[in-house]
C-alpha cells in the first residue's frame, strides 16, 4: 500500500491529530528503513514542537526550537532537505535540539513539510550508522514527506470542520435550551453548566452589572471551588473581565496563570485554570455583563468557537433581559396588591379611630392617622430597596425612629434610642403588621413617659427563637400606675396593638419591669403571611 493510501486509512481511523501524527511517523520510519522519525511542526510562526517521535514520544511537546535556529530551521525557511550521512558532516549552523539525545544516531535526513499553502514543519529521518543516500533516494522521501504533509494538512482541516460543526451543534443546545426559561436564575445556571459541559471547559462563570455600583458581580458559575464562588466584584475597566465589556469585545488570554492584568493568579494555579476568554452580554449594544470561560491547558480559540460563544453571550443577554422584564411586570402586579390590601388596612385604622372621639383636636387626630400611613409606607420603601418581599425588623424600627424622632420630639427633649437583637426577616403581611405595632408602641413611649421629662432611653430588641419572634419596647420614663390594667386602660394606639398582635396569632403584653415599662409581642413566625 503506498504512503497516500496508507495516510487516508489512518485519517478515517485516528481518533485524534496526536493519533494520527504517531501512526503517520511510524509509517513513514519503516517505510524508508530509519531507525526513528520525529516530526516537527510550526506553531504559529513563533516555535518548531515535537510532534511525534517514534523513540521518544515523552519528549512530544517539550522540545522547542526556534523557526530560524539550527537545521531545522533552516529547512523550514529554504524548504529544502538537508542531509546528513555522517555526524561529521553536520552544517556549522546546526544545533541540539533542548533535552533530546541524538548522540545515539550517526546520520539524518531533514526534509519540509510542504503544502500549497506552505510549509507545516521537518520531518527528520535518522539512523544508527552511516546513511549514504542516493539522489533517487533523496528525492523519494522528499516525495513521501510531501504526501505526510498533504495528510496532516487534510487530517487538521477535516477536524476543524468537524469542531465547527460540533460548535455549532453546541451552540444551538445552549441557545435553544436558555431561551425556553422564565427565570433568571435558571437561566444564568442552564448557562453555565451547558456551555462548560457542551464546549468541555473546566469552569464558565457569568457576571452581571450591577449599574449603581458600576460593578460586575459574579452571579452564576459551574466551579465547584468554594472560594471561586466567593470571588470579589470587579470594577468596570478592571482585570480582562471589565476591560471586556468596556471595550464591547472578546479578550482572549493565553495563561491567566502568568498574565500580569488577571485577579487571582492563586485561585488560578490552585483550581488548574489556564486559557481564558471573556466574552461581553450586550443587548442593543449595550453590555449588560459578561461570560468567562477557562480551560484545563494552554490552548488557543478558534475563530468559530469564539463566533459561538458570542452568539451564546448574545442570547443570554437578551433571555436575561426579558426574565428581568417578567419580573417587573409581576413586581408591579404584587405592589398593586399591596397597595389595595393597604389602603383597606388605612380605612380600617380610619374607621377604629372614628370610634374613639378623645382627640382635643382634629390635629392631634390627624396627626397619629399620618404616623400610622408613615408607618406603612416605611415598610414599602424598604421591600423596594432589599428583596422582593422581604425585609428585616431591625431596619423598620431604625427607619420609623428616623421618622418619629424629626416629627414627635419636643425641643429640649433628649430621647436616645437603641435597637438591638437579632436581625430577623418577615414577609410583606408580618414586616406590616410589625411596623405599626412598633410605631404604636415607640408612639406611646414617646407620648406618655416622657411628657413630664426632658431625657431619657427607648430600647427596642429583638430576639428569635424556635420560630417564634419576640420584640420588646421598653422605656425608662414615667412609669405605669400601680393598678394599670391592659384590658381595662387601653386607649386607641394600644387596642390597635392588641388586635394586630392578635391577627399575628400572639401575645401583648405591657408591664412594668425592674422600673422600666415594657411592651412585649411575641409570635410565630410566618403565622399571617
Amino acid at each position: 500500500m503506498s504512503l497516500a493510501a496508507e495516510l487516508l486509512r489512518l485519517i478515517g481511523e485516528s481518533s485524534n491529530l496526536d493519533a494520527f501524527l504517531d501512526a503517520a511517523a511510524a509509517k513513514a520510519c519503516q517505510l524508508h528503513s530509519a531507525d526513528a522519525c520525529d516530526l516537527m511542526l510550526l506553531q504559529g510562526d513563533q516555535l518548531l514542537v515535537l510532534s511525534a517521535s517514534t523513540t521518544a514520544p515523552e519528549m512530544v511537546g517539550r522540545v522547542r526550537v526556534g523557526p530560524h535556529l539550527g537545521v531545522v530551521g533552516r529547512v523550514l525557511q529554504s524548504g529544502q532537505s538537508i542531509p546528513v550521512p555522517v555526524r561529521a558532516d553536520l552544517p556549522e549552523f546546526a544545533i541540539t535540539l533542548p533535552d533530546y539525545d541524538e548522540r545515539i544516531y550517526e546520520a539524518a535526513h531533514f526534509s519540509p513539510l510542504r503544502t500549497d499553502r506552505g510549509t507545516l514543519g521537518v520531518a527528520i529521518f535518522r539512523r544508527r550508522g552511516t546513511w549514504d543516500l542516493h539522489p533517487q533516494e533523496v528525492a523519494r522521501i522528499d516525495a513521501n514527506v510531501t504526501e505526510l504533509a498533504l495528510g496532516i494538512d487534510a487530517y487538521q482541516n477535516l477536524a476543524q470542520r468537524s469542531s465547527q460543526v460540533n460548535q455549532l451543534g453546541a451552540m444551538r443546545e445552549v441557545t435553544d435550551t436558555i431561551a425556553q426559561s422564565p427565570y433568571l436564575e435558571e437561566i444564568l445556571q442552564l448557562l453555565v453548566s451547558l456551555t462548560a459541559q457542551q464546549f468541555n471547559y473546566l469552569v464558565c462563570s457569568v457576571r452581571l452589572l450591577d449599574e449603581t455600583n458600576n460593578e460586575l458581580v459574579l452571579r452564576a458559575t459551574q466551579a465547584t471551588m468554594p472560594e471561586y464562588k466567593r470571588k470579589r466584584s470587579i470594577k468596570v475597566g478592571e482585570s480582562i473581565a471589565g476591560r471586556a465589556v468596556v471595550l464591547k469585545k472578546p479578550i482572549i488570554v493565553t495563561d491567566v496563570q502568568s498574565e500580569a492584568d488577571y485577579i487571582g493568579h492563586d485561585l488560578a494555579e490552585r483550581q488548574g485554570l489556564h486559557s481564558m476568554a471573556c466574552i461581553p452580554m450586550t443587548v442593543h449594544n449595550k453590555a449588560i455583563g459578561v461570560l468567562t470561560v477557562y480551560t484545563d491547558s494552554i490552548r488557543p480559540f478558534t475563530d468559530a468557537e469564539i463566533l459561538a460563544l458570542e452568539t451564546i453571550a448574545k442570547q443570554a443577554a437578551f433571555s436575561i433581559e426579558r426574565a428581568k422584564l417578567q419580573v417587573r411586570h409581576t413586581l408591579m402586579q404584587e405592589m398593586h396588591h399591596r397597595v389595595k390590601n393597604n389602603l383597606q388596612q388605612v380605612v380600617s385604622l380610619l374607621r377604629l379611630q372614628l370610634r374613639h372621639r378623645h382627640y382635643p383636636t382634629i390635629d392631634d387626630a390627624i396627626n397619629d392617622s399620618i404616623g400610622r400611613i408613615l408607618a406603612i409606607a416605611a415598610v414599602h420603601d424598604l421591600l423596594s430597596r432589599e428583596d422582593l418581599d422581604r425585609v428585616a425588623l431591625k431596619t423598620i424600627a431604625e427607619s420609623l425612629v428616623g421618622h418619629l424622632q424629626q416629627g414627635m420630639i419636643l425641643p429640649g427633649t433628649q430621647l436616645v434610642f437603641d435597637v438591638r437583637g437579632h436581625d430577623i426577616v418577615l414577609g410583606m403581611t408580618q414586616a406590616t403588621q410589625i411596623a405599626l405595632i412598633l410605631n404604636e408602641l415607640i408612639l406611646n413611649a414617646v407620648q406618655h413617659a416622657f411628657v413630664d421629662l426632658d431625657q431619657g432611653e427607648v430600647h427596642i430588641t429583638f430576639e428569635t427563637k424556635d420560630d417564634r419572634v419576640m420584640l420588646w419596647v421598653a422605656n425608662n420614663g414615667t412609669p405605669l400606675p400601680s393598678d394599670f390594667n391592659l384590658s381595662a386602660h387601653s386607649h386607641l394606639g394600644l387596642q390597635i396593638v392588641t388586635n394586630l398582635a392578635r391577627s399575628l396569632n400572639g401575645n401583648f403584653v405591657l408591664e412594668d419591669r425592674l422600673g422600666w415599662t415594657v411592651a412585649e409581642i411575641n409570635f410565630e413566625r410566618g403565622a399571617g403571611d
